[in-house]
């Protein structure tokens, strides 16, 4: 079932043996949209921070401003997309397999061993990309969406006496450890593509939607 892809999604082409479509359109725009934009607050936020100057510091707090509320709008349609598509079942955490993919990225795809996981159109994410999403969504993303929000609308603070108990420091402290961590992520995710077959095979299948997979037990 998994190969058979062009009576599914229609701006999928021919499938062939060990080779399945498997990232859809939405996905595909979602995810390149979602690391322009990414990209983008990383670089404004950290010239905010004054790591560099290269837009000036209020071209920098526009963009990176207008950049955050385009993801949010992104997220927030993503996440109407994933349930009513199903598609959020991709991300359901588990630990089966979870031992054999950290020893497959820490040692075994250095020595040629097969990839312990094969990708399918129901199971995209093996089970350390699921735990990594689960953290980002669970950890990161709050860290810095929670405190974006509230250096955005510190005006109100008074009105709601949140500055009792909250200084501006700190949630300057807590925005910038998220960014960090998002561009730990963001590094680590970028060298995880080119752990395919070639390295730009995941590259290219998150371009084209097509995925080439090896048979179980395959090199």
């Amino acid at each position: 079932m998994s190969t058979i892809a062009s009576s599914i999604h229609p701006d999928a082409g021919t499938a062939t043996p060990g080779r399945i479509y498997i990232f859809k359109r939405y996905e595909r725009f979602w995810h390149w949209s979602q690391a322009a934009l990414i990209i983008t607050m990383l670089v404004t936020g950290f010239e905010v921070h004054g790591s560099h100057q290269l837009l000036g510091f209020g071209r920098a707090v526009r963009l990176h401003t207008l950049a955050a509320w385009a993801l949010l709008l992104l997220w927030a349609f993503t996440i109407f997309w994933q349930f009513t598509t199903g598609e959020w079942r991709q991300y359901l955490p588990t630990l089966k397999k979870v031992d054999a993919m950290a020893r497959y990225y820490a040692w075994g795809m250095f020595r040629g061993t097969p990839h312990p996981y094969q990708k399918t159109v129901q199971r995209k994410h093996n089970p350390l990309q699921r735990l990594a999403y689960l953290a980002l969504l669970a950890m990161v993303s709050p860290l810095i969406w929670g405190s974006g929000l509230l250096y955005l609308f510190r005006a109100f603070w008074p009105q709601f006496g949140v500055d009792r108990w909250l200084t501006l420091e700190w949630v300057a402290w807590a925005h910038t450890a998220g960014a960090f961590m998002m561009l730990t992520f963001f590094i680590v995710h970028v060298y995880l593509t080119t752990t395919g077959h070639t390295p730009t095979a995941h590259i290219k299948s998150m371009i084209t939607g097509w995925e080439d997979v090896d048979e179980p037990g395959a090199h």
